[in-house]
């Protein structure tokens, strides 16, 4: 049923998951499993708590008044793995005023996103590399859903940020940076991009859920390395910036 589906938690102030101050629920559910995943307790779709979409609006009215110069972001997980539910609470959203936002790997078939998009006044469209070998080995699936995704939001021209994880020794390739940089300035509709530095603050969740955590040695990314990276897109005239890191 559209009314209802599963949410891991819900963020009544968030500030880095699009323009303004941001309601954002997060959905519980995953088919990606990134290596530096900071909420591996959303990944599997039975865990979490199953909650109306009733029960959100009531909770997004009483912050109305706060983030009515923000709005609502459905993140996860992945929200795109419960498409009614999401097109459901983006929709009461609008009849209430509220900018919608929805954070998504991308990774879904595109028929399963349209009824969500028609519904969602941004993406944030998470591009974890760009070389498919190792897109695949950051996240156990291949790239080619999410950049069909990020091809049909420029050809319907909905608008979009793109989030790029910046991982030492991992996704930091010069080469694979300079492949996505190339793939995002096709785009038509990339507001801005957002590199992300790594850090391992979900690291505990991990050894909480006896899950091994391979990026136990992974250094911080280092400002220099971050400023490298924005350079890399801003040289294609992409609007990038170095951001919060994740």
């Amino acid at each position: 049923m559209s009314g209802i589906g599963r949410i891991h938690s819900i963020e009544t102030f968030g500030t880095v998951d699009g323009p303004g101050i941001r309601f954002i629920v997060f959905t519980q559910g995953c088919p990606l499993r990134c290596l530096y995943c900071h909420n591996p307790d959303c990944r599997s779709a039975h865990d979490g708590k199953e909650v109306t979409v009733d029960y959100l609006i009531d909770e997004i009215k009483k912050c109305k008044s706060f983030i009515r110069k923000g709005g609502v972001t459905v993140s996860g997980g992945e929200p795109l793995m419960q498409p009614e539910f999401t097109r459901e609470i983006f929709k009461r959203c609008h009849e209430l005023g509220l900018d919608t936002a929805l954070d998504t790997s991308g990774y879904c078939a595109i028929e399963a996103a349209k009824s969500v998009l028609e519904e969602t006044d941004l993406v944030l469209l998470d591009i974890k590399s760009y070389i498919p070998e190792l897109y695949y080995k950051v996240t156990n699936v291949s790239i080619e859903p999410t950049l069909a995704l990020a091809k049909h939001l420029s050809e319907i021209g909905k608008p979009a940020w793109i989030r790029f994880v910046l991982v030492p020794h991992l996704t930091d390739n010069e080469e694979n940076i300079t492949q996505l940089a190339d793939f995002i300035a096709t785009l038509k509709n990339i507001e801005r991009l957002e590199v992300l530095p790594f850090h391992k603050m979900g690291e505990y969740k991990w050894e909480q859920l006896g899950l091994p955590y391979s990026l136990k040695d992974t250094p911080p990314a280092t400002p220099e390395l971050v400023k490298q990276t924005v350079d890399i897109f801003r040289d294609r005239g992409i609007n990038a910036l170095g951001a919060v890191g994740l």
